[in-house]
């Protein structure tokens, strides 16, 4: 056999056996943070992303955890992606309204404002960060992932549709029949999965096309942060109370839920 030749079988061994640097990079997906710098820091710890490894933040870095403003340092300061969630809405929407109604701003104060403005101490936002969370797009079109911090509105075509519906929307968005994109999946945070019936804390939640990895990691019946490492299909997990992790295949770590059913388990799930 010649050198050529030799050379050639070579390269696609290489190949097959995923020696080729793009064959390895990873795309990996991390759910809700909310103020838990250090469970960030463990959960990358344990993944050890590489500079070639392209990792995502589904929002709602901020409020309920003790360290938004050290998130927010943190991601700014990465190579990372992130989009927008619903709770870096609401601080936009009470940085930007001086009129906003008093019951909103409360609304937000309630649900862990105060905790994010706590970690920022006496000299508040700084407008680096106000920048930076403004400019945080909506949604991903990653082309065969679809990334997006709620979901989206089943009926309506996503050039009508609004970062309410992209932040917020959750009951017609989990129920739907079937896949909003036929070549897509949907990956979202926003609704902490064990509210779903049939879920149990620390699961992922999978639909008809979409795959929920908030895991409620602010939550005390869970605790869990969760990274999607979606390349290996394999999950990552932190508790942010007892600082335990865990690695497990992602159908072990997933439920599949029933499209029928479309009651929530009863708890403040408003934001």
């Amino acid at each position: 056999m010649s050198s050529g030749a030799e050379a050639a079988i070579a390269l696609v061994a290489l190949v097959v056996l995923g020696g080729n640097d793009t064959m390895n990079q990873r795309r990996i997906f991390i759910g809700d943070i909310h103020g838990h710098y250090d469970a960030l820091i463990q959960l990358l710890d344990a993944i050890a992303p590489t500079q070639d490894d392209r990792v995502y933040f589904v929002g709602d870095l901020i409020d309920r955890g003790p360290k938004s403003a050290q998130v927010v340092e943190f991601i700014k300061n990465s190579n990372y992606h992130c989009i927008l969630g619903n709770h870096e809405q609401m601080l936009l929407n009470v940085l930007e309204q001086p009129d906003l109604p008093y019951n909103f701003r409360q609304a937000w104060l309630y649900g862990g404002g105060q905790a994010t403005l706590d970690s920022y101490g006496e000299n508040g936002i700084p407008e680096d960060h106000y920048h930076w969370i403004k400019s945080l797009p909506i949604y991903l079109d990653l082309d065969d992932i679809w990334l997006v911090h709620a979901g989206v509105h089943p009926e309506l075509p996503i050039v009508e549709q609004t970062t309410d519906h992209f932040c917020w929307i959750r009951d017609e968005f989990h129920y739907m029949k079937e896949p909003f994109f036929p070549k897509k999946l949907i990956i979202t945070g926003h609704t902490i999965t064990f509210t779903i019936p049939g879920v149990l804390p620390g699961k992922l939640a999978r639909g008809e096309g979409w795959l929920d990895i908030d895991t409620g990691a602010y939550h005390h019946q869970s605790g869990w942060l969760t990274a999607l490492d979606i390349t290996n299909n394999q999950v990552y997990q932190v508790n942010t109370y007892h600082q335990q992790q865990r690695q497990l295949p992602l159908d072990e770590a997933v439920t599949q839920i029933n499209p029928n059913k479309s009651i929530y388990r009863r708890m403040t799930r408003s934001f």
